[in-house]
């Protein structure tokens, strides 16, 4: 598929000055950066006899793999066949898809499954299978789920404990990534920092990128706010190509509460036959889409922000009066009891939600291996951009890419290690500066800069997009970015910071090329879907890799 091509500055090559000879080394054969279900499967996947590193920010448990409710995507039921599953996906990614990357991980998506079976994950059942439910774009039930609404809870619990039960890994929680190490043009780790041992070179043979997404970017998500883009940030800078970085997917249904935090509510919810409907009680889904509330993300986000335009009411509503209230109560435990911490009963109440920010579709490019366009780096899961999900992701494939990937970046970059003699030599950096010198002492409000940020994204770089709000946000991120970035910050908090400005800036670059609405990316002012602009958009830096 054809691509065009954009230039960011990146403003920098490194967050932070170091001198190697006053900062510790560690060396492994493989260093895995990111603790959800992709880095854990690739660490699974690593050869035993190689020594594997695996650094999280947080802990193993925190993560949006964890967090994910729906659950994982394949065909189980002798009534569907792979070709449903490939053309639902297909047809979700608005031609953007590539069809080999679709064909691979729908066609591995049963043994991936049972795999996660052999790990100890326990799906819920029925008469002894594993259930099956639908959700908004497939034509048949085939998401796995497991304790009821909390599947990525439990798969997550299961491969954690395989992974610390396996010798030859090393886990590494709290252990915030800064910058990958380059060298002649490849990969060769990362600098990393915890606050027990401050800053540490960690060189490996081979590294692979697992960080996950870019939810926190903006001001409604339903993303933990440890998702700021560092992967997609550390790749730029040392070199990467982005690509799609346009595509945020928003979740059409985000518990809507003032004043608290937002909580997704399953798209297994509308599965089972709620409804949507505005402040008047008008179900209005059909007035949008003949699939009503089973359309895809896109379409139903896009219906429900004309909505609540068009009722100048803050929100719509789910509801499931009309259903079993036992079925719902034992379908969705976690989602019920979140909302009766607010006063609601989910069976007979009306739910407030909204959208909200959710998967990040645009990523560091691949290829079929997991092979990034940096030698010596792979990467795996929502960091990526895979061509699975095109400009739309079907629901449940996402925990699906992680295992199918994660599984492949794991067994190649094993193979690869096992290539490279044990010369465990630190090489000559080149840490060159871009900063502003003599302002990096003054203080700055990093939580309202944050705050001011992921305002501006959702009201500029949200659901909907047009030239001048586009400009306008480009031009007030490259004003924050001429401050903020060029400084040394010297915690977690200023270097997420700087990685959700840069990713920021490429976004909104990216929403500004493609002038036409396709997937999740909806112009106002360009509203219809172009074949003339049905390619990627890649985005390079202006500054090579040393």
């Amino acid at each position: 598929m054809k691509s065009r091509s954009i230039t960011v500055p990146s403003l920098r090559r490194y967050l932070v000055p170091f001198d190697p000879k006053r900062v510790p080394h560690l060396f492994t054969d493989v260093l895995i950066i990111g603790g959800g279900i992709a880095g854990i499967r690739a660490a699974l996947a690593v050869d035993p006899s190689l020594r594997t590193v695996v650094v999280t920010k947080d802990s193993f448990q925190h993560s949006n793999s964890a967090y994910a409710q729906g659950g994982i995507a394949g065909v189980l039921d002798p009534l569907d066949d792979f070709a449903n599953h490939v053309n639902d996906t297909l047809a979700a990614g608005k031609g953007l898809c590539h069809q080999e990357v679709v064909d691979l991980v729908v066609k591995e998506a049963p043994e991936r499954i049972r795999e996660l079976v052999s790990y100890g994950a326990e799906f819920d059942e029925v008469d002894g299978q594993i259930a099956l439910t639908l959700e908004g774009g497939h034509s048949h039930a085939r998401v796995a789920h497991a304790l009821g609404d909390a599947t990525g809870q439990e798969v997550m619990r299961a491969m954690n404990r395989t992974a610390h039960e396996a010798e030859h890994i090393d886990l590494w929680p709290r252990t915030f990534t800064i910058d990958l190490l380059t060298c002649d043009g490849a990969c060769r780790g990362a600098l990393v920092w915890n606050a027990n041992h401050g800053r540490t070179f960690v060189w490996a043979k081979q590294t692979i990128l697992c960080t996950g997404g870019a939810g926190a970017i903006y001001r409604e998500t339903t993303n933990p706010q440890i998702a700021t883009a560092d992967g997609h940030a550390i790749a730029f800078r040392a070199g990467c190509e982005l690509r799609d970085m346009e595509f945020m997917q928003f979740h059409p249904t985000v518990l809507y509460i003032a004043g608290s935090s937002r909580y997704l509510i399953s798209e297994a919810v509308r599965g089972e036959g709620a409804h949507l409907v505005d402040s008047s009680g008008h179900r209005f889904m059909f007035d949008y889409n003949d699939a009503g509330e089973l359309a895809p993300r896109d379409v139903v986000s896009q219906a429900i922000t004309r909505q609540m335009a068009r009722t100048s009411h803050p929100c719509v509503y789910l509801d499931l009066s009309h259903l079993n209230p036992e079925h719902v109560k034992k379908r969705f435990p976690h989602i019920r009891k979140v909302c009766s911490d607010f006063g609601l009963d989910m069976t007979s109440d009306r739910v407030p939600v909204r959208p909200g920010a959710h998967y990040m579709i645009g990523g560091v490019t691949t290829d079929l291996s997991g092979q990034t366009s940096l030698p010596g780096l792979w990467a795996a899961g929502e960091v990526t951009s895979t061509g699975l999900h095109g400009a739309n992701r079907l629901a449940s494939n996402s925990l699906l890419e992680g295992v199918v990937f994660g599984l492949r970046c794991g067994v190649n970059a094993s193979a690869a290690a096992r290539e490279m003699p044990d010369q465990f030599t630190a090489p000559r950096l080149s840490n060159s500066s871009d900063r502003r010198p003599g302002h990096d002492d003054e203080a700055l409000d990093l939580a309202d800069i944050r705050n001011s940020l992921r305002s501006l994204m959702w009201r500029s770089v949200g659901i909907t997009r047009n030239e001048v709000d586009l400009l306008a946000a480009r031009q007030q991120l490259d004003f924050w970015a001429n401050y903020v970035c060029r400084r040394d910050l010297n915690e977690p908090a200023g270097w997420e910071l700087q990685n959700m400005m840069l990713v920021s800036r490429i976004m909104t670059a990216a929403a500004q090329e493609r002038r036409e609405s396709r997937g999740v990316h909806a112009r106002t002012d360009y509203p219809e879907m172009l074949e003339a602009q049905r390619s990627h958009i890649t985005v390079h830096t202006d500054s090579p890799c040393p």
